[in-house]
């Protein structure tokens, strides 16, 4: 008499499926968390897997697999444009979805970069917190030292932050876990030389959180190697504008660089490959 037959293995559902995405960082990583390719230049999970499942795998894949060193921008703005209102009011622009998106995002980075005026108006904790993974170390980039003491990174002790500062700036009175680096001049705060600079700290992957300006100054310096913008179903009319930078005068030249859509509920993530564009 034949015994009863094995049971089915249990599908991969997202939380297991994001915690293993997590220690992914080269392909003999991901075929040990259980990837294989799927003969479109992609990857499936080598067993059954839930919908949502297969979905992280596509999406965060390849940023798992972008290298040690990669440094990736993110914004969230309205359809015509705009990251918060006239008066600064960011809440909300996107939704739900895009805030776990967002959390993804820093915790497969090594650490996560605002400029100063974000850190002034939003006062953001830039820790993950909708979704498993550890915290990055937090990067200010303030020049002048204005960015008030109270603000949490400075405060919370949730994750280390690093503050960047010109060598004019007053950077005292701030909380444990805080570190102060001070720059030499105005040029050391270029977006490649900071990256280097993070880099020789162990911190590779970056990602430039915000705002517009600091996001547009890293593409400007053709300093980001991917691009996440999420667009959301609304309009501001004005406000707080999002990507800046030197157009050019003919539609030829514009910068097309490959990307991808996914629906983030009611909002659309486009996520540009900047590495392979500047390689085309």
């Amino acid at each position: 008499m034949t015994g009863a037959p094995d049971a089915a293995p249990e599908a991969v559902d997202p939380a297991a499926a994001w915690e293993r995405l997590l220690r992914v960082r080269t392909a003999d990583e991901a075929a040990a968390a259980g990837l294989v390719p799927d003969g479109a230049g992609g990857a499936r999970w080598a067993g059954a897997a839930a919908p949502g499942a297969a979905w992280l795998a596509e999406r965060y894949l390849p940023l798992c697999l972008a290298g040690p060193r990669v440094a990736f921008g993110q914004l969230g703005q309205s359809l015509d444009g705009f990251i918060a209102t006239r008066t600064g009011d960011a809440d909300y622009v996107t939704g739900e979805e895009d805030r776990r998106h967002l959390h993804r995002l820093r915790a497969l980075a090594d650490a996560v970069l605002v400029g100063a005026g974000t850190a002034v108006a939003d006062d953001p904790r830039l820790t993950v917190r909708a979704c498993a993974g550890r915290d990055p170390v937090r990067v200010v980039l303030d020049p002048r030292g204005r960015v008030p003491r109270q603000r949490q990174v400075f405060t919370d002790g949730a994750a280390p932050t690093l503050w960047v500062v010109g060598p004019d700036a007053a950077a005292e009175g701030v909380g444990d876990g805080v570190e102060v680096l001070a720059l030499p001049d105005a040029a050391a705060f270029a977006p490649r030389r900071l990256l280097a600079v993070l880099a020789a700290r162990g911190l590779g992957r970056v990602l430039v959180e915000g705002g517009g300006v600091t996001v547009s100054r890293f593409l400007r310096a053709r300093a980001l190697d991917r691009l996440y913008v999420t667009v959301a179903p609304v309009l501001l009319g004005d406000g707080v504008p999002g990507l800046r930078f030197p157009g050019t005068p003919v539609m030829r030249d514009a910068l097309r660089p490959p990307l991808r859509r996914a629906l983030l509920g009611e909002d659309t993530l486009f996520e540009l490959d900047l590495r392979a564009a500047a390689g085309a």
